[in-house]
């Protein structure tokens, strides 16, 4: 079966390119532009790992982070934050996040960070 990843990012361009190189490394890929379709959406899919953006229009990122890694249900579902705030990091690890992606962003290291976060999950 394959590993479900959920994306939140506010830019159409970003979601087109993650979701068209997760797809390519074989993952089941759903994205949404809206902050608070995050939370249903996890209830409904039951991600494997989450990648949010930390600036969107309707929430910030990293308190969606915090609201998952605080559900009893997702808490152990790894969360990646994507950055523009360069050496913002220990601020953004703070809410709990396994990982930071700084944008832009090479391609090669977001499969490197999900696939290593994905083989270390605990299930």
């Amino acid at each position: 079966m394959l590993k479900r990843i959920l994306v939140l990012d506010d830019n159409q361009d970003i979601l087109d390119i993650v979701n068209e190189t997760l797809r390519y490394e074989q993952f089941e890929v759903q994205a949404t532009t809206k902050g608070n379709e995050v939370i249903p959406m996890m209830e409904e899919l039951t991600p494997d790992l989450v990648i949010l953006d930390y600036r969107v229009a309707d929430i910030n990122g990293g308190e969606i982070c915090q609201k998952i890694k605080t559900h009893p249900k997702f808490n152990n579902i790894p969360v990646i934050i994507f950055s523009a705030y360069i050496n913002r990091d220990n601020e953004l690890f703070a809410y709990g996040c396994d990982a930071v992606i700084n944008k832009p962003f090479d391609l090669t290291e977001l499969v490197e960070k999900v696939q290593r976060l994905l083989s270390t999950k605990i299930s």
